[in-house]
């Protein structure tokens, strides 16, 4: 026993400090059982707030928090094991902060346009937003950037400052109101009062589709070829997926209850009107003599009042 006291008492000049090899074998213990220690206060925390029914987004800037409190407890209890005073570090954290001031300063302005999104939550964990041609949901806020699943699976890490320096459309910050449309042109001679009355109906009959604020139908406008209708509704909305299907679901109904009233959904069409006339010969062998199939096809030829002209 003596002989491990005296081993560990073992001790080392690092300029004015002396550290024995007890305290270089303690300090990564400390720091090991103190990160052990740390992760599962952190877990039993989340836990118990998620229990609660916290928010996620406080969720979120509490456990960074702790952790951040957390690691430097751990790193000043390990200088105090090693006897190392933080005055040691005065130069070098003031080299450290000329480096980062000339050379990072994008990290910085990520990191604390970060705190300040976890702050302010103009932008929340779950929210559904539009930037620029991007569409996705919010799954979490880190310090220098945010991540965003795209609809299409796709996930995007996009700076933070980004978010704070330009529009971002945040189509879930108040409530998850959003209003969709469909549109639909039926063939001149379609009883109007009928369509928009089938198209209200319909719109009642979805399950998806909210009584408040109530679903309106428009006639739009009398079109080149249609009568144009457009239906407005509002859905409780979370991603653009769920519009999608009550707007492709809407449309299915449509369909089939017009085919039912034999109102026909209108197509492009184009009327052609000649001024002239049109005459259909088919030419004549000459006697004695038999043209092989397909010769002899009819010839249609036009002829207006100042040139003529045939086709084959």
């Amino acid at each position: 026993m003596e002989q491990l006291t005296a081993f560990l008492g073992i001790s080392f000049q690092i300029g004015d400090q002396t550290i024995t090899l007890l305290d270089v074998l303690v300090a990564p213990t400390v720091l090991c059982v103190g990160w052990l220690l740390l992760g599962w206060a952190a877990r039993t925390l989340r836990n118990r707030l998620t229990a609660r029914s916290v928010n996620a987004d406080i969720i979120h800037l509490i456990i960074r928090a702790f952790n951040i409190v957390g690691l430097g407890i751990i790193g000043i209890t390990m200088l105090d094991i090693l006897n190392v005073p933080l005055t040691a570090f005065a130069f070098i954290s003031g080299a450290v902060a000329i480096g980062i001031g000339f050379g990072a300063q994008n990290i910085i302005n990520n990191f604390i346009s970060g705190w300040i999104l976890m702050w302010e939550r103009p932008i929340r964990i779950g929210d559904f937003l539009e930037i620029g041609d991007t569409r996705g949901r919010v799954e979490a806020i880190n310090a220098r950037s945010t991540r965003i699943r795209r609809i299409d699976g796709v996930h995007l890490l996009i700076p933070n400052s980004h978010l704070l320096e330009n529009t971002v459309v945040n189509w879930t910050l108040v409530d998850r109101l959003t209003r969709s449309e469909v549109k639909v042109g039926v063939a001149y001679g379609s009883p109007a009062k009928q369509v928009a009355e089938l198209l209200e109906q319909l719109m009642l009959e979805q399950e998806d589709i909210l009584q408040d604020p109530a679903a309106v139908v428009y006639f739009e406008d009398f079109g080149d070829n249609a009568l144009l209708f457009g239906a407005y509704f509002w859905v409780n909305a979370t991603s653009e997926k769920d519009v999608r299907q009550i707007r492709s679901e809407l449309r299915f109904g449509i369909d089939a209850r017009f085919r039912e009233h034999n109102i026909s959904i209108a197509f492009p069409q184009r009327d052609i009107h000649v001024d002239g006339a049109i005459t259909i010969t088919r030419p004549v062998a000459p006697a004695g003599h038999e043209a092989p199939t397909g010769e002899l096809e009819p010839v249609l030829s036009f002829q207006d009042h100042d040139s003529k002209s045939h086709a084959r």
